[in-house]
């Protein structure tokens, strides 16, 4: 779990794919990660140093709903309201209000060049 003196740093990357056994085998063979199951739409990587996971995409979506696809960057926030009053007085937007998953809360916002971001916190 991320610490408070990881406040506003990233802490977290999310890949979209399209088949969560086939990007495991992947990464798995090719540099040796491992892996915990969350479901069947998303399972949790570990490189040994830096954590992130594998979220199912809906079909025909090649973002998985992230703004220009690719892979979504999660920062870490002590105080996840904070977070939010601070990124939208700074100019971002948010695009997913804040909602609970297995671990926490998180809400995901769009900077000023439209880049898609996340910030979560256990508290």
């Amino acid at each position: 779990m991320a610490m408070s003196g990881n406040n506003h740093r990233i802490d977290y990357v999310e890949f979209s794919v399209g088949d969560i056994d086939r990007s495991r085998r992947f990464y798995g063979k090719a540099f040796g990660w491992s892996f915990k199951d969350y479901g069947p739409g998303y399972c949790e990587f570990s490189d040994g140093r830096l954590t992130g996971g594998f979220a199912l995409r809906a079909d025909g979506d090649p973002g998985g709903g992230i703004k220009g696809g690719g892979p979504l960057v999660i920062l870490y926030a002590s105080d996840l309201a904070e977070a939010q009053r601070r990124i939208e007085e700074a100019g971002g937007s948010i695009v997913k209000p804040a909602y609970s998953f297995p671990g926490g809360r998180r809400f995901h916002f769009s900077d000023p060049d439209g880049y898609e971001l996340a910030v979560w916190s256990n508290n």
